[in-house]
């Protein structure tokens, strides 16, 4: 077997968030053909706990903490040294001495960097018997720059000031790397408009579902308590996106749809959610859970997912997971961007909060069962992990008769 460095912002386990989601699937995918060499931060120490079985898939690993004060604090370099904030956060002189090493090995022949933030510790190392691949996953850049554009000052000349600085790392990485990969069609676009010298190199990966997992065919316990109008949002509620989102929808959306279906009630799933999200539950109809052990039964007794999303960049693992679950799902456009919705009638898109009311309040006095078996089927078929992780392969330079005799 050849050997491949792995290097990621996040430990990659255990895939209960959007980015260890993408990234636990891609290296159980590539330990299977190559020695992958692990290297990773451990931002939540209830994570290092899970050490075991991610060096049960790689042939060595280096995961050091990251403490996100300390990072933020270190982050604050970038702005005497004109360079992106994330940089610093995620620089580590123990994780660059371990990365050297395994980049001396003679026998090392592709590095696979998940997340633009990690190409800093192999941008400098040109070697032709290597080859580089980066996952950037989404423009984070833009993201930065959607960011700035909700904030006021001082946040939103910071965020700005990301924006412009993550851009001109992101061109530098597109530049030297021997491919740049994105989560959809729509992140890989938007990243060749943003840099056409790299067009050449820039292609997109789709992500997958685990359907074997997120199924309504499982016997789950009602978490709600008999109520049956329960709309659900999942995700991880200290990431400021979904922030943004709940309170919106509890602010501005809920007392119409209660107006209309007055034992309609708003769920909030997600680990550490922050004192903004918190306060949500004292409105009327509002229920914040925190984290929880298993997110399905909150899916599976819900009539719906919501999707409220104001900023979001690539693919929601939420509205997937919660159509292979059979939920009808209710979202905005931005929300759905980077999914290929072609043909899908599962899900409903709604472009402010009038419209994601009337839309919501239709589908709770619908007559009938809300499960919506179409969304499931076409997710299974459209979104299948092993199915799309078959084109890594090619960016990676391994022919088919290769992996053949690699495996």
């Amino acid at each position: 077997m050849e050997e491949l460095l792995f290097l990621a912002h996040r430990i990659p386990y255990p895939p209960n968030k959007g980015d260890k989601i993408r990234s636990y699937h891609i290296l159980k995918h590539l330990a299977r053909s190559y020695r992958v060499h692990l290297g990773a931060f451990v931002d939540d120490p209830h994570d290092m706990r899970y050490r075991d079985k991610v060096e049960a898939l790689v042939e060595s690993t280096c995961l050091l903490p990251l403490s996100p004060v300390l990072g933020r604090l270190r982050s604050l370099s970038g702005l005497v040294q004109n360079k992106a904030l994330s940089l610093p956060y995620f620089y580590d002189k123990g994780m660059q001495d371990w990365v050297d090493s395994r980049m001396a090995s003679a026998t090392l022949q592709r590095v696979f960097v998940f997340s633009s933030p990690m190409a800093q510790y192999v941008l400098g190392k040109n070697s032709p018997q290597i080859r580089r691949v980066v996952d950037f996953v989404d423009v984070d850049s833009d993201k930065w720059r959607q960011y700035a554009d909700r904030k006021h000052w001082p946040l939103s000349w910071l965020y700005r000031r990301e924006a412009e600085t993550l851009l001109q790392f992101e061109r530098e990485v597109a530049m030297k790397f021997d491919a740049s990969l994105f989560v959809s069609a729509e992140e890989a676009a938007l990243s060749k408009q943003l840099i056409p010298e790299a067009a050449g190199s820039i292609s997109h990966l789709e992500n997958g579902v685990d359907h074997a997992f997120f199924t309504p065919d499982a016997n789950y316990d009602d978490p709600y308590a008999g109520c049956r109008e329960v709309l659900v949002f999942t995700g991880a509620m200290d990431y400021w996106a979904n922030i943004d989102a709940v309170r919106w929808f509890a602010k501005e959306v809920l007392p119409m749809v209660r107006a209309a279906v007055e034992t309609a009630e708003f769920a909030i799933v997600g680990a550490r959610p922050s004192r903004e999200v918190q306060e949500l539950s004292s409105l009327p109809g509002v229920l914040v859970t925190g984290a929880v052990r298993d997110i399905r039964p909150y899916l599976a007794h819900a009539r719906a997912a919501i999707v409220p999303l104001r900023i979001a960049r690539g693919v929601q693992n939420k509205i997937l997971e919660a159509m292979a679950m059979a939920r009808p799902v209710v979202a905005t456009r931005v929300a759905v961007k980077g999914i290929d919705t072609a043909g899908e009638d599962g899900l409903e898109i709604a472009d402010n909060s009038n419209e994601f009311a009337e839309k919501t309040i239709r589908l709770l006095k619908a007559a009938g069962t809300s499960t919506v078996m179409s969304s499931r089927h076409w997710v299974c078929r459209r979104y299948d992990w092993e199915h799309n992780l078959e084109k890594l392969d090619d960016h990676l330079g391994v022919r088919q008769r290769e992996r053949r005799h690699i495996a």
